[in-house]
């Protein structure tokens, strides 16, 4: 069987299912007023999918072993379809939770399967152009998700961007159907059922996502519930990892961490994708609340810096097999630090191009950086071991996304109230510059007609407005250079990591 038809079989399903990670963020209002619900209720339809997806990735390796891979990928790509039209056809709020939960469950599974069953296809000289195909699909997703999703809202309706996976699910499913097949040790096979582990590992995952998604909302933990939420996850996920080490059978094999390259790769990858996620979400909302840009506007923005990813990412797959994948990663690293460097040096007059240019240079960073850090993360994981590696690997970029979202855009209002405070010190009567600007303002107000009596007030209101302004310029400013600080830090990590050992046929690799 041709390995393209099994990569395009694979990637088809994945594809989909991270685009609805966050296809829902742009539809959001037309699915509160559709179903009358709140703010805050309404983005539990976000955070249950998170929860449920996080959850299962993990147990990916572990579900394959027990029911045989392809017999679960059909299941599961199906149970994400059946829920997508269940999505759509919501009738509350509520069922609409609920069948997001299931469609997270179903999709959990099709990320860290595809990239199994890849590297599996590919033989190991070609496993770097294998991940640019998996890199593809996984940089696509995030970038086209929110335009695709405001613009099926607009012309349609929200349902309709549950509906469009069932024409692709079912294709996907008589694909795998055809095309896929199990190698022995993936056939399935009787095992005894970790049942405290799997409870464990639940409810500290779920919980753990539910904080990072709600924290900054619940000012964390000045909030009970946040708090609890972080004891709990905290508990169990501790309890969770003495078991797996005692277990027969265990959800997750955490023996793959004594491998130093696939420990060093994991965390390289962590915070990698805190970088990324960080920085693309910091970026949009950057251009909408201090630049006064569109949606649409904004999403302009980030999407050449996704073409940019597409057409690294296969350079990189070629690269990666010609020079040592240390110095391509070591380069990718550097050139995505330099992009966030790069915005940290936005101003309030900054222009479109000046805002375009680093985001290109990230998603050309990103290309680099994610090609050789898989090859190399993977390269001396043993093809039966592959699933629950990849499962793992999986888990952590998700988990360092959520982590960069919640640490980025509490940071920003943190720094916003300090930022804010440093610069009120300066706003005093004695001080020349407040005079001139608070004069110029009430000024500009007795221009427009404005009484005498009230310019002078509309004055200090324009320049305190100008000080909330630059107070969150700053804090941008501030969150920008702290991921690239971050990002560099991942360099010393590159050096642990080793590359396939040589002489070794794909399925002897160690």
């Amino acid at each position: 069987m041709s390995k393209w038809i099994i990569a395009l079989t694979v990637m088809l399903p994945t594809l989909i299912e991270i685009i609805d990670t966050s296809v829902v963020n742009v539809a959001l209002d037309h699915i509160r007023g559709s179903l009358s619900a709140g703010i805050d209720e309404s983005t539990w339809t976000i955070t249950s999918y998170l929860v449920s997806n996080a959850i299962i990735i993990p147990m990916t390796g572990w579900l394959s072993r027990l029911f045989g891979r392809k017999r679960y990928l059909i299941f599961s790509i199906s149970l994400f379809t059946l829920s997508s039209l269940l999505c759509g056809s919501a009738w509350s709020l509520q069922s609409l939770i609920f069948f997001r939960i299931l469609q997270g469950l179903g999709g959990g599974a099709l990320q860290p399967i595809s990239q199994s069953i890849l590297l599996e296809t590919f033989p190991q000289k070609q496993h770097g152009m294998a991940m640019a195909i998996f890199g593809v699909g996984i940089m696509f997703g995030p970038i086209i998700g929110p335009l695709l999703g405001g613009w099926i809202t607009d012309n349609w309706s929200w349902h309709w961007i549950f509906f469009i996976n069932i024409p692709i699910g079912i294709v996907s499913i008589l694909m795998t159907v055809f095309f896929i097949t199990d190698p022995p040790y993936m056939k399935g096979m009787k095992m005894k059922i970790d049942y405290w582990g799997l409870a464990f590992l639940a409810i500290g995952l779920g919980c753990l996502q539910i904080a990072l998604d709600k924290g900054q909302t619940e000012d964390w933990f000045s909030s009970g519930f946040i708090t609890w939420l972080t004891i709990i996850s905290v508990s169990s996920l501790i309890l969770f990892v003495i078991i797996e080490f005692f277990a027969e059978h265990p959800i997750v094999n955490l023996r793959a961490f004594k491998s130093i390259s696939f420990s060093a790769g994991n965390v390289v990858m962590f915070l990698s994708f805190f970088n990324l996620f960080g920085s693309i979400v910091l970026l949009p909302i950057f251009l909408q609340t201090l630049m006064g840009y569109t949606a649409t506007l904004a999403g302009v923005v980030l999407g050449p810096g996704g073409i940019a990813t597409l057409i690294a990412m296969p350079v990189a797959g070629m690269l990666v097999t010609k020079m040592n994948p240390k110095l391509l990663l070591g380069s990718g690293i550097i050139i995505a630090a330099y992009s966030t460097y790069l915005m940290s040096l936005f101003n309030l007059s900054a222009d479109f191009n000046t805002i375009i240019w680093p985001r290109v240079v990230l998603g050309v960073g990103m290309g680099f950086l994610f090609i050789p850090l898989t090859t190399m993360t993977m390269a001396n994981v043993k093809k039966e071991d592959m699933a629950n590696a990849s499962a793992i690997y999986n888990l952590l970029r998700n988990l360092g996304g959520s982590f960069g979202v919640a640490f980025i855009t509490t940071m920003i209002a943190r720094r916003a109230q300090f930022h804010q405070v440093r610069i009120v010190e300066h706003l005093t009567p004695f001080d020349a510059a407040y005079q001139a600007a608070s004069s110029k303002a009430a000024q500009l107000f007795q221009y427009r007609g404005v009484p005498a009596s009230a310019s002078a007030d509309a004055g200090l209101s324009s320049v305190y407005h100008q000080l909330l302004r630059q107070a969150s310029m700053l804090s941008f400013n501030d969150a920008f250079y702290l991921l690239g600080v971050l990002l560099v830090c991942t360099l010393p990590l590159v050096l642990f990591m080793k590359t396939a050992k040589r002489g070794l046929v794909p399925g002897d690799i160690q």
